[in-house]
């Protein structure tokens, strides 16, 4: 079993809409039983009184008009422990990926990555533009689809069927 943690500053936008679309991508290869996938945020500003805000609507809708299944979810905080119950920590952005480190102390298993480092052909900046600023969740959703089809490729060279390529690989 391969645990994913996608994470983004405040877990109502990206990180959800990663998690998500990697639910759905790993349910159609059907190896559910070997990907575990969640998020969480750097920060708390979208947590109050220790109880998450639930997704954004507008990145609920473009699940949606992806038919992408998604479950209520709501806001969780990135906390030290995370750092030993994921395999891999996927960062939407560098800052994502900076304050992710402060939170563990350093990252010496090296599991902390951009999503964008995993896509076939990566950006010059490898960064996913947050929408809650930007209003563009469908080039968003476009990143981070991008992003883990690379890394469901990364995993298939562990052993876990994978998108290579477009054909499922082994």
């Amino acid at each position: 079993m391969k645990k994913i943690l996608f994470v983004c500053l405040g877990n109502i936008c990206r990180s959800p809409m990663a998690e998500f679309i990697m639910r759905d991508l790993v349910k159609q290869l059907g190896v559910e039983e070997q990907v575990e996938c969640a998020s969480a945020a750097t920060s708390t500003q979208e947590i109050i009184y220790d109880l998450g805000n639930p997704m954004y609507p507008a990145a609920q809708a473009e699940l949606k008009r992806r038919g992408i299944a998604f479950t209520e979810k709501r806001a969780a905080l990135l906390t030290r422990a995370d750092y030993d119950s994921y395999d891999y920590i996927i960062c939407m952005e560098q800052r994502n990926l900076r304050d992710a480190k402060r939170i563990f102390g350093g990252d010496p298993d090296r599991k902390l990555k951009l999503l964008l480092s995993y896509a076939e052909t990566p950006a010059a900046d490898l960064d996913i533009a947050d929408p809650w600023y930007t209003g563009d969740f469908v080039s968003c959703a476009n990143q981070i689809t991008a992003g883990c089809e690379g890394l469901l490729s990364a995993l298939g060279k562990e052993g876990v069927r994978a998108i290579a390529g477009g054909n499922l690989a082994c």
